[in-house]
């Protein structure tokens, strides 16, 4: 081989390694200025800022002096990322306001657009000279433009390679970003939503002690209200009190015999407690038969008995007579300071009597009663003052009423205190 084709050999090879050497130093450039890019475009998860610091290292990596970037959410058709180096204000205004323009009408699927046909079309500033778009998502894409190399070279296919790679990292920066937002708007309306459960846990907490004191007054009170006046103030709590009506109704009177001498052999407190444990059981007797008691006194009870049919009154009336009666039986054996049975004296009288709320005004203010009154009554309490020895009497008109459903006996005609008229009265 002679010198000549020697050196020739040599010189192609040295040519190929410079070659070689040449791509080595682009590809390391490349990777220099995708890891620089990258590092100042992940550090961030602010929309704004990832935008700005990417055009910053771009612009800085092709040196150039003007630049500008901006995204369009397509859902909405609004621009909500932009940014742009070097610009006048009224180049900044001109891409602004024809950005969704410029977006919409470039090919995404090319590298490159015609740049000069955006200028002429006055859609961009004269000092761009390059300008890629992008799509970050389904509803989301971008536009990038950059002015002239300072170098005065124009942009080429590696340019147009390296800047496609940086746009790839973008785009993952980019919806990193607005994941990050949405997880911090959720956070945000999962924040305001436990407040506002908080809030209405806590609402619901005070109406719920609300309810409780409200049902224990309720239980309270039921121990001193009549059963009928506390339905009528379940039905109507802020409501009027019904007038008084005339109605037909059953009245009972109870009483116990011998009760002051019962006091006196056993003293108030005890006399209490055996009076208490009596007047329980009988009021389980009564509402169990639908009656109302009215009134208690120390020894005695009213009771009203008020379903609207005539018959049905005087026989639940009369049950509750024998329930209170066989009560009193059963109650002894738990008595131990008894030597026998309280004898329950016990009247019942049933008609027409005048029954609502009445209202009695003193000097010290307003008091209201539920009860009935008029001749009925106390007919009633007479024919109960009159039995002995734990009898029922009944009048002859409760006992026309009940006389097909329990066994009575007639005992004569009697003169009630404050009564004109003699009264018939039966004996259960």
């Amino acid at each position: 081989m002679t010198l000549e084709k020697e050196l020739e050999k040599l010189r192609i090879s040295l040519q190929q390694a410079e070659n070689i050497q040449t791509e080595l130093d682009r590809r390391v450039y490349y990777l220099r200025t995708l890891y620089d890019v990258s590092k100042d475009i992940f550090a961030s998860v602010d929309y704004d800022t990832i935008l700005k610091n990417f055009l910053l290292m771009t612009m800085g990596n092709f040196g150039v002096s003007e630049g500008f970037i901006l995204t369009l959410d397509s859902s909405l058709q609004k621009i909500d990322g932009f940014s742009s180096i070097g610009f006048q204000k009224e180049d900044e205004k001109l891409v602004c306001d024809n950005g969704k323009q410029i977006i919409l009408c470039f090919d995404a699927d090319k590298a490159v657009q015609n740049v000069s046909d955006l200028k002429n079309r006055g859609l961009i500033p004269l000092s761009m000279a390059f300008a890629v778009p992008f799509k970050i998502g389904l509803d989301c894409s971008g536009l990038i433009g950059l002015g002239s190399k300072l170098i005065g070279e124009p942009y080429n296919k590696d340019d147009e390679e390296l800047l496609d790679t940086l746009i790839n990292n973008l785009i993952i920066a980019l919806k990193n970003a607005k994941s990050f937002q949405e997880i911090k708007s959720l956070n945000k309306n999962l924040k305001d939503k436990n407040i506002q459960l908080e809030t209405a846990l806590n609402q619901l907490q005070q109406s719920m002690r609300k309810v409780e004191i409200l049902e224990s007054v309720k239980e309270n009170l039921s121990k001193f209200v009549p059963v009928t006046v506390s339905r009528m103030i379940e039905k109507s709590p802020i409501g009027g009190v019904p007038d008084r009506k005339k109605q037909d109704i059953s009245v009972l009177f109870a009483d116990i015999e011998g009760y002051t001498k019962l006091c006196e052999k056993l003293g108030s407190r005890e006399t209490g407690e055996i009076i208490e444990k009596h007047f329980s059981a009988f009021m389980d007797a009564i509402y169990v038969n639908n009656g109302d008691v009215n009134e208690t006194a120390g020894d005695g009870l009213m009771v009203l008995f008020l379903n609207e049919d005539e018959e049905t009154n005087a026989i639940e009336a009369v049950r509750a007579a024998q329930a209170i009666r066989e009560k009193t039986i059963s109650i002894f054996e738990d008595c131990s300071a008894l030597y026998r049975p309280l004898k329950i004296n016990m009247g019942i009288n049933s008609g027409i009597a005048l029954v609502g709320a009445a209202k009695y005004e003193t000097y010290s203010g307003s008091r209201w009663t539920y009860t009935a009154t008029g001749n009925l009554t106390n007919i009633a309490a007479r024919i109960g003052a009159k039995a002995t020895d734990g009898s029922i009497f009944l009048s002859a008109a409760t006992a026309g009423r009940v006389k097909n459903n329990f066994s009575l006996e007639y005992t004569g005609k009697f003169n009630l205190k404050n009564v004109s008229k003699k009264i018939e009265i039966f004996k259960l």
